[in-house]
């Protein structure tokens, strides 16, 4: 089971408890990162981790890459992300269209894909 524990001090800024990390998010950008940042940052790097292990596993020598995640943002209720596009740059690892296209496959396997995606259930209960 994955668990955080998110406490407010008063205002709009949150501390992030993880099993093994602490942050901030913060509504306003100054005291942390911003909610959906995080959101999005969370599939980016989750997507991340699957573009390594692809590389790892398919033996490939991939030093370094970058990934950019734009979102588009509703404007009808309900207030949500409409569209998130993310653009993996390989950096001067070119892969060829059967590779290219292999990878793509794996790292739809994220975790963090897979659950933006597949609509979950939340339980909203209060203490």
């Amino acid at each position: 089971m994955y668990q955080v524990k998110v406490s407010n001090p008063g205002d709009y800024s949150f501390s992030v408890q993880s099993a093994s990390y602490q942050f901030n998010i913060d509504t306003k950008g100054e005291k942390g990162i911003r909610p959906l940042d995080a959101l999005l940052a969370s599939l980016g790097a989750c997507i991340g981790v699957y573009i390594r292990k692809y590389a790892e596993g398919g033996k490939l020598s991939l030093s370094e890459f970058n990934i950019d995640v734009h979102a588009e943002f509703s404007k009808e209720s309900p207030i949500r992300f409409k569209k998130i596009e993310v653009l993996i740059d390989l950096k001067d690892n070119r892969l060829e269209e059967r590779r290219l296209k292999s990878l793509l496959g794996f790292i739809r396997n994220c975790p963090v894909h897979n659950t933006l995606k597949g609509n979950p259930e939340i339980d909203l209960k209060v203490n």
